[in-house]
């Protein structure tokens, strides 16, 4: 926590940054902890990143998120990495730590805490549905925290297969990839069911595609969209027995992670999802 009452700033650098529950969740978490600090959306063309990396130093900001399509770009603005942020090749969130900026990825390790809420990944066996930016962070805090197999599903091979090879060369659990045509039907002896695409988004009946016969009760399935936290993936799991994890929770424990980051003051979670459920009128 900051010595003196002057204002501290953190901000989101994005494209586009209309409509951000991030800053409502973040600044109501703010008010809850005493702290005088904003949360401030900034829309920053790619082109014009390294200058606005370059006015977050001489303004003095305390950190800061970066958003699609920034994050990987940002990795080369960092002085510094931490290893996940360094094994994922992206960078969501930053610290300032004196004069040099530290990058960080907390999308998967806001996974993986709410992920613990419901079970203990060590050992267990996952299968990650897509290949994009959340898949990877997912996939390597996954492979951090000592599940036993990953396997990747995705529709594009090449782009599945960076990601599995990214697991088997740097990580240090197996991984293999499926190429998808039609609908995945999970395996026996997996356990964790894992929709990292962007299906779901806004539209609480689009379909994932996935066997749901091949769901069996007690397999946790989880999926990484938010806005609507029930997306027609939890409530098939649900009917089929399932313990489903909703995308808030990752949501949430992300923005808990970065708020401890900047400020050293752990947050209030449940005023965090609070708000968040104010913001998506839930």
């Amino acid at each position: 926590m900051p010595d003196s009452p002057i204002q501290q700033i953190v901000c989101c650098m994005g494209q586009p940054v209309a409509g951000n529950p991030t800053q409502f969740m973040i600044e109501r978490a703010f008010a809850a902890a005493g702290l005088d600090w904003r949360y401030l959306t900034l829309e920053v063309p790619p082109e014009n990143l390294p200058d606005a990396v370059k006015g977050l130093r001489a303004l003095g900001f305390r950190g800061g998120n970066f958003t699609i399509p920034h994050k990987v770009a940002a990795v080369a603005l960092m002085d510094e990495l931490s290893e996940a942020a360094n094994l994922v090749g992206a960078v969501n969130c930053v610290n300032r730590v004196g004069d040099r900026l530290v990058g960080e990825n907390t999308d998967g390790k806001g996974f993986v805490q709410s992920l613990r809420q419901v079970t203990d990944p060590n050992g267990r066996r996952v299968v990650i549905l897509g290949a994009g930016g959340a898949a990877r962070a997912i996939a390597v805090e996954l492979s951090l925290s000592g599940v036993a197999e990953i396997v990747v599903v995705n529709r594009t091979a090449e782009r599945g297969q960076i990601l599995v090879e990214l697991l088997n060369e740097r990580g240090s659990t197996p991984a293999r990839l499926v190429h998808l045509s039609g609908d995945y039907v999970v395996e026996d002896g997996f356990d964790i069911i894992i929709n990292a695409t962007s299906i779901g988004q806004g539209d609480a009946e689009a379909r994932v595609p996935l066997d749901l016969s091949s769901l069996r009760p007690g397999m946790v399935v989880a999926d990484v969209i938010f806005n609507p936290p029930q997306t027609r993936l939890m409530r098939d799991a649900a009917a089929r027995g399932c313990t489903t994890l909703d995308g808030l929770g990752m949501l949430v424990n992300q923005g808990a992670i970065g708020f401890r980051i900047w400020t050293g003051v752990d947050a209030d979670p449940g005023v965090m999802r609070e708000a968040l459920e104010e913001y998506l009128e839930i």
